[in-house]
């Protein structure tokens, strides 16, 4: 059987699946954990180009597109110009920033060999391609998301210089930015990505279910989330601490006020009598 070539994109933090559902004329109702699946007459006529029946992409919620067998990259930008008529933020010309490139293999073995290029099974289920999906999906997400957590490190240590240099106060917009900047990035992972949940086929098959802990063992994607609940969470510690430092500061220069206005009032009773 020919090798099956998928190709992953992460390139927004969100897709609305049930708008372009209803443009493609497909009646069903998507939640965040489904995929869209787009294939045949319906992608054909998106890339403006006859496919092959082995041919698909697939899109997901939390911003990841996976292309099956799709070596032209000139479809591959048709299709996501088409996205960005729905997603506007969605920039074309970046869209290789995060990317993962990975293929299916079915040869005589005795066991499922992985590797960071490819996987070899010993033959072909019909689970295979949106399970393999699901994770490219997920991994070129988290890229995403780990990059967006250095900058908010960056933008934290330069903070941190400030104290160190003794400019201690620090304005509640900059916080509050900060802040909204870390809910975020948790939001976009623990929550939208949903690392931890399964695609349905895995509750209802042993075998799918074992192959795909399989693939979540071997990108890593369950301890890539540890590591980044774990650096979210000191955040949040850190931005806790400079909240109480700005408060603190503002706490003591609203207490010398009062002394002073108490010492001015003294001042004039002294001068009146």
């Amino acid at each position: 059987m020919t090798p099956i070539h998928f190709k992953a994109f992460a390139i927004t933090n969100e897709i609305d699946l049930n708008q372009i559902a209803i443009q493609c004329g497909i009646p069903k109702k998507f939640t965040w954990e489904q995929p869209l699946i787009l294939k045949g007459e319906i992608l054909q006529t998106i890339v403006q180009k006859k496919l092959d029946d082995s041919q698909m992409v697939m899109v997901f919620s939390f911003g990841s597109v996976v292309f099956i067998n799709h070596s032209d990259s000139n479809e591959i930008t048709c299709f996501l110009k088409y996205l960005h008529s729905y997603e506007p933020d969605i920039e074309i010309k970046n869209a290789n920033r995060y990317t993962d490139d990975y293929s299916l293999h079915i040869k005589e073995t005795e066991n499922i060999e992985l590797t960071d290029e490819y996987i070899v099974v010993p033959e072909y289920e019909v689970y295979f391609p949106e399970l393999i999906s699901t994770v490219l999906a997920k991994s070129v997400a988290l890229e995403k998301t780990e990059e967006q957590l250095g900058n908010i490190h960056d933008k934290l240590e330069m903070m941190i210089d400030r104290l160190e240099k003794g400019r201690l106060r620090i304005g509640n917009k900059e916080l509050a930015r900060t802040t909204a900047k870390i809910v975020r990035h948790e939001y976009n992972t623990l929550a939208y990505i949903m690392i931890l949940d399964k695609p349905d086929i895995t509750w209802t098959s042993s075998t799918a279910n074992e192959f795909y802990d399989k693939m979540v063992e071997f990108f890593e994607l369950n301890d890539r989330y540890i590591i980044l609940k774990n650096k979210t969470d000191i955040l949040y510690n850190i931005m806790n601490g400079f909240s109480t430092i700005s408060h603190s500061i503002r706490g003591l220069f609203v207490e010398w006020i009062i002394v002073f206005l108490i010492l001015f009032e003294i001042i004039l009773t002294i001068i009146k009598y």
